[in-house]
């Protein structure tokens, strides 16, 4: 393309007429590949929380839905209820990067997560021009879980998804956009991962695709250089990778959950940096894209 792709390059220099002409009709091919289709956004991480980039991914997330694109946003909220417990006295603390949760800290996550978080997004989509409903995985028992494990308390483990309240939504052209709190059959709240989540949903609505937003690049051979990106990423190579260490930490789960959503149907996921500004649509709309695919 004639126009640089990364919103921090465009800032400092002005197009004309012809060249954003020239833009958007580079991007209709992949326009057409994702109408009516469903697209699944997980959002967290820097751009959940610079107020600069959270407008840029709403911009981008009105902007799918208004060319016919199904978009489904599913966040997290870990700093905001850090905030919050903080706010009480309350101490955080966390066992294999999990954040223990017991029944006072589960009432705040649900109380951040489903109220505050879930609804400033809800309202941010709609100063954008766009249509959005906020759901939880409690509203219609659309996430189900179990506790994963009694060290972590209240952390859940998901054990079903049903699409429907979603399905519903979407079928009345709003966005959904979804906090990941999971109940059990007697009503008990869960704090679930919000990468879990995305991407089981992503399965169950047998999405077009799975975008992950992420504070780093994508999947790197060298993770402290980022000319060893993996662009493109086959299912199978994830536990050889694994082996290998160049997928580890907090990267383990998240890749587990998009190769299982990739067995379930899911076609392709990307984990990108939600750190550059309209990420999203360089993804999904230009040749170039971010990041790193996963595919079957």
């Amino acid at each position: 393309m004639d126009v640089p792709l990364r919103p921090c390059q465009t800032k400092t220099m002005e197009i004309d007429n012809a060249q954003r002409a020239s833009v958007l009709i580079e991007a209709l091919p992949n326009i057409q590949e994702y109408y009516n289709k469903v697209v699944v956004i997980k959002y967290g991480g820097n751009a959940m929380i610079d107020n600069e980039l959270k407008q840029a991914v709403m911009g981008d997330i009105v902007l799918l839905s208004l060319v016919g694109v199904k978009v489904v946003l599913v966040h997290g909220g870990g700093p905001e209820i850090n905030d919050m417990l903080t706010k009480i006295g309350k101490k955080s603390e966390f066992i294999d990067g999990l954040r223990v949760t017991d029944k006072e800290t589960m009432d705040i996550v649900q109380m951040i997560l489903s109220g505050k978080v879930n609804k400033d997004l809800v309202k941010l989509i709609q100063t954008k021009g766009g249509n959005a409903i906020g759901l939880c995985g409690a509203d219609g028992a659309m996430i189900k879980a179990k506790p994963l494990d009694k060290k972590y308390g209240f952390v859940g483990e998901i054990t079903a998804v049903d699409p429907e309240p979603i399905i519903g939504v979407l079928d009345y052209n709003y966005i959904p956009v979804v906090s990941t709190i999971g109940i059990d059959d007697e009503g008990n709240s869960y704090n679930i991962n919000a990468d879990t989540a995305a991407a089981a949903i992503a399965a169950e609505l047998k999405a077009e695709c799975l975008i992950t937003l992420t504070d780093i690049d994508g999947i790197m051979l060298d993770k402290n250089d980022a000319k060893t990106l993996i662009k493109t990423m086959k299912s199978s190579d994830a536990p050889k990778l694994i082996d290998k260490g160049v997928i580890s930490g907090g990267m383990i789960p998240k890749v587990k959950g998009c190769v299982e959503a990739i067995e379930k149907g899911v076609r392709k996921i990307f984990i990108i940096d939600g750190r550059i500004p309209h990420s999203i649509l360089i993804e999904t709309l230009t040749e170039e894209g971010l990041g790193t695919m996963i595919i079957k």
